[in-house]
């Protein structure tokens, strides 16, 4: 068997008062995704402990079944998929050049997101593209609009304190050490390095004809670095040693490529445009064929980008979209009885309110010739509810996943010096003679 496993980023949300307390998903049209949950097993599903918001990258982390402890931080993740030359030691952070203004001597920002052309921005990254002091040497990296990437090389640690605050009025964060690196020297002097680098940063972009010009014409000046999330490589026991399983990512992004890419899966870097629907329907088509591999995990963006806008209708209308392309799911996937059909979310994104993501439960279900079947009718969190797998967490939705793909291993069973939990391990054989 295969099994496709489809993440609906962000698809979960909150209850919303302008839809009488239900959810975009809820209140959608979804005639695809309600077949699909009718005639499957449904369940809620919840990467971490219901309540805690997740960021993507460390909600796929456990999606996959890795430990918490193992997460490399974002910053590494994205720097790799954006195919950043990285050494073992090297410490990855995600940047961004933003507006912040002076107040009683303190730095606030007040504007994080800001459109500029790359021809404009070039010449005030350059301005700040490499910073060294004793032991520590500093790159820039731009990876599109205002953002980059900030790689630290020498006596570096990722253990440190973020500077981006993320909401606007908010000052900026003097970066330390966290507390339980406090007295960690690399920790320490990564910090106030850092510290250094941003206020360096904010006298040469703020002196740079490109801002001075911008000030002139009414537009914010990009005077400052905020800099969040630093990680650095950790080993990872390949995905397909840890589930039995060929692998292979079909998504957009590069904190999606990078993380797979940490895993060992074979990525496919999937197209973007402005039609989510369109995507989804050739991603599931790629998916469909790529018989090479038996697990092909497969992501859209779509309903959590429609969420960060804080526009409820701009996401129904988005999930109605996605909605359409499973109808190539319902017609070509679901009759293959050789497929193991998956749908979730790794995490909710409200679109009402302050969160930038929330700590909702999102609904899951799963469709194959082994699953059961419930009486679940409609695919929504609340419907999920009543379903037959009742609420899984973590690393629970891998194993289902062997369970139904008929692999699971019987606990206590050792085929290999590692207790593996599917089957047949990649066991010895006993020779006749050696």
């Amino acid at each position: 068997m295969r099994c496709i496993l489809l993440i609906l980023d962000g698809l979960g949300d909150k209850g919303i008062l302008e839809l009488n307390g239900m959810t975009p998903l809820q209140a959608a049209r979804t005639p695809n995704l309600d077949a699909i949950a009718s005639s499957g097993v449904n369940g809620l599903y919840h990467a971490s402990i219901q309540g805690i918001a997740l960021p993507s990258e460390m909600a796929h982390f456990s999606i996959f079944g890795y430990d918490e402890k193992e997460f490399p931080g974002r910053g590494y993740i994205e720097a790799k998929g954006e195919g950043i030359p990285l050494g073992p030691d090297v410490v990855a952070i995600l940047a961004r050049i933003f507006h912040v203004e002076k107040e009683n001597n303190i730095f606030v920002l007040r504007k994080e997101k800001i459109s500029i052309t790359s021809e404009e921005f070039e010449p005030l990254y350059k301005e700040v593209a490499s910073f060294e002091r004793p032991g520590i040497s500093l790159r820039f990296h731009p990876t599109g609009g205002i953002g980059g990437i900030i790689t630290l090389s020498g006596k570096v640690s990722p253990s440190i304190t973020d500077s981006n605050p993320i909401a606007e009025g908010r000052p900026i964060i003097k970066i330390k050490p966290l507390a339980k690196e406090d007295h960690d020297e690399f920790a320490i002097n990564t910090a106030d390095f850092l510290n250094s680098y941003a206020l360096w940063a904010h006298e040469r972009l703020s002196a740079h004809p490109v801002n001075r010009d911008r000030i002139k014409r009414g537009l914010p000046d990009l005077n400052m670095t905020g800099l969040q999330r630093p990680g650095r490589k950790v080993d990872l026991l390949p995905f397909k040693d840890k589930w039995g399983l060929n692998p292979l990512c079909i998504a957009s992004g590069s904190i999606y490529s990078g993380l797979c890419s940490m895993m060992g899966m074979d990525v496919i870097k999937a197209e973007e445009t402005q039609n989510p629907g369109d995507d989804l329907l050739k991603r599931l088509k790629m998916a469909k064929t790529s018989t090479d591999h038996n697990f092909i995990y497969v992501h859209t963006k779509a309903p959590d980008e429609a969420a960060h806008k804080r526009d409820p209708q701009g996401k129904i209308k988005v999930i109605e979209e996605l909605d359409q392309a499973l109808e190539f799911a319902v017609r070509e996937i679901l009759p293959d009885e050789d497929i193991l059909f998956v749908i979730t979310s790794d995490h909710s994104t409200a679109s009402v309110g302050t969160m930038i993501h929330s700590g909702e439960s999102v609904p899951l279900v799963m469709h194959g010739k082994y699953s059961r079947r419930d009486n679940v009718e409609k695919f929504s969190e609340i419907e999920a509810s009543t379903g037959a797998l009742g609420n899984m967490r973590g690393s629970e939705i891998m194993y289902m996943i062997l369970n139904l793909m008929d692999k699971g291993k019987l606990k206590g069973l050792m085929d290999t010096p590692f207790d593996q939990p599917y089957t047949p391990g990649s066991c010895e054989p006993l020779r006749w003679s050696e």
